[in-house]
């Protein structure tokens, strides 16, 4: 995934830093990000939701609160409404490049931020929050002991995940004056609302009041055991695929046309983890799946391996060929199927440079219908003419470039 640095102008004049997450094929839509409470645009959800989007053409430009991560300004001058200001005039800055967001994503009071912003991004088509707060002012319960020195003095530090932070009397007083049931109403975008029951930093009854607030189209899926900041990778895949999927029912995503030479288009992998062997495999904007290794490997078991595709390959060939020709003849197959086993592993295969045994497949085909014993000897006599079946008997050239 492509990552461009990207700065652009805040409310106060401070130059605020963000990265735009880019795809690595055509760009098909652009999402806007907006951040945690206290977080920053370079958080583990952030960075992996990020990357599932740019796999389905999404750009993302996710960037630093005034005052937070890499963005200039101060902190404890800020407060919520500075924060939409913010988001609007990170919408404008892409906007200006010709890339104006069509869907928003907001995380705890970042999401709070992006449905009061909604009503004014011209461009949104749809929006997702994530963990995010029906009021605003319940942020302050964060604060505890400290709100009274915030009151008198000022400002005071707080002790937020696990770092000390300063807060503003007008960031309190603003953000307990804030309601945004009628910005909710009136939204006019497809909302997302995304949360954890077990959410112990802003409760799920939050995500109820915003869903039963909105209008129709809204959607809400629950993230199960993960926790507020949606520190578990495998949590952050899931709202990830969640995100990308519900998004292709209110973007255009639809791509040019491929490439000469490539009839169905290109197939991107690329990591998910630098550390593992997950990988995302994407086929444009509407078709996602992993590979990645047993655990056994060194994987994490979460995905097919490269042998376990190649043998879905080959059995989904052997099936769509047997179903065309028995379709064109007017044959009564009612059903087919087709088990493929391979007994290569390609971890092992892999470590040894690939200079392994012969490989074998073994293809056990059923054929269902009142079919005669002809028609069947003839379908099984077709499996063997799938194309993927003699790209495999007579091997490949494989040309590899640099990109």
């Amino acid at each position: 995934m492509p990552t461009e640095r990207f700065t652009f102008m805040g409310h106060a004049g401070h130059e605020l830093a963000a990265r735009l997450d880019l795809p690595e094929g055509p760009h098909l839509a652009t999402a806007l990000f907006a951040h945690c409470f206290t977080c920053s645009k370079d958080i583990p959800a952030a960075r992996r939701i990020s990357a599932r989007l740019a796999g389905a053409g999404i750009a993302v430009l996710r960037f630093d609160f005034t005052g937070l991560g890499h963005s200039g300004g101060e902190f404890e001058n800020t407060t919520f409404r500075t924060n939409i200001d913010d988001l609007l005039r990170a919408a404008d800055a892409l906007a200006a490049r010709d890339m104006a967001p069509a869907l928003l994503i907001g995380h705890s009071l970042g999401g709070a931020a992006i449905l009061g912003a909604a009503g004014r991004i011209d461009s949104a088509r749809a929006v997702v929050t994530i963990g995010a707060p029906f009021d605003p002012g319940h942020v302050t319960h964060n604060f505890g002991a400290a709100l009274p020195l915030i009151e008198t003095d000022g400002a005071a530090e707080v002790e937020l995940g696990g770092r000390a932070i300063r807060i503003g009397r007008d960031f309190v007083e603003n953000v307990r004056g804030e309601k945004l049931t009628r910005d909710i109403a009136g939204l006019k975008q497809a909302l997302l609302v995304l949360h954890a029951p077990r959410d112990s930093v802003v409760g799920i009854e939050n995500a109820a009041e915003i869903f039963k607030t909105a209008r129709h189209p809204k959607s809400f899926v629950t993230l199960d055991d993960a926790d507020h900041l949606i520190t578990a990778a495998a949590d952050a895949e899931y709202a990830a695929n969640i995100i990308a999927a519900w998004a292709t029912r209110y973007l255009d995503l639809r791509p040019p046309a491929p490439p000469p030479g490539a009839p169905e288009g290109v197939i991107r992998v690329s990591e998910a983890d630098a550390e593992g062997f997950l990988q995302d495999v994407n086929a444009g904007p509407k078709h996602h799946v992993l590979a990645d290794e047993p655990v056994a490997y060194g994987g994490t078991g979460r995905g097919l391996t490269p042998y376990g595709f190649l043998s879905a390959g080959l059995g989904a060939c052997t099936s769509m060929t047997i179903r065309m020709y028995a379709r064109r003849k007017g044959w009564p197959l009612s059903h087919v199927s087709v088990d493929v086993t391979h007994d290569k592993v390609h971890a092992q295969d892999a470590g040894n440079g690939g200079h392994g045994k012969a490989d074998t497949f073994t293809r056990i085909v059923r054929l269902e219908g009142d079919l005669s014993e002809d028609q069947r000897i003839r379908l099984m006599e077709i499996a063997d003419r799938c194309p993927v079946h003699r790209t495999l008997e007579r091997s490949a050239t494989i040309v590899t470039k640099t990109g």
